[in-house]
């Protein structure tokens, strides 16, 4: 149930207005954490949400007319990174591979998504320094996205074990204060 709500956190984190926060949202931690949680055959939902925030954003916030084509590289990815949690996190969760989660999230996409632009659109020219200020130009996307998906990733799996942990302290101390007396 937790990577449902995470879900509707990340989505959320899309669609609530954050001016200025250039790609700061929760959907690469959540899609890691979903990954992680749920079997394969239930990572449908999630992708099918993304699809529908994808349609809503593009047709009503940013007023474009939707080309379902723009979105096949995006649509791929958030597979791939519920696939990369699957991979990664499922069997065994570690610091190093949660870090390696949040790194190699945000980083593939970033790779993709800005070579797609590059190589489908006309806003850069098809040479290697058109590639380079594509990249270049996404940077600050790239950096706030590695931001948010370490943030996200952390909180995700990190407050679950804490909360454990200071349970099992607070029931720990109980047994030594109801002891002494």
């Amino acid at each position: 149930m937790s990577a449902y709500l995470f879900l509707l956190v990340a989505i959320l984190s899309r669609i609530l207005p954050h001016a200025g926060w250039y790609n700061f949202t929760a959907v690469g931690g959540a899609l890691l954490y979903f990954g992680a949680r749920r079997p394969p055959r239930e990572m449908l939902l999630p992708l099918s949400i993304l699809i529908a925030t994808d349609c809503y954003l593009t047709v009503f916030a940013y007023h474009y007319s939707f080309l379902w084509q723009n979105y096949l590289t995006t649509w791929a990815w958030y597979g791939m990174a519920m696939a990369l949690g699957q991979i990664l996190l499922r069997s065994r969760t570690t610091i190093l591979r949660l870090g390696t989660g949040a790194l190699l999230g945000p980083t593939s996409f970033f790779v993709v998504s800005n070579y797609a632009v590059w190589i489908g659109g006309n806003m850069y020219p098809h040479t290697l320094q058109g590639l380079g200020v594509c990249f270049a130009a996404a940077i600050p996307f790239y950096c706030n996205d590695l931001i948010s998906t370490t943030l996200s990733v952390g909180l995700a799996f990190g407050v679950p074990v804490l909360v454990q942990r200071m349970s099992r302290d607070l029931q720990w101390n109980r047994f030594f204060i109801v002891g002494e007396r």
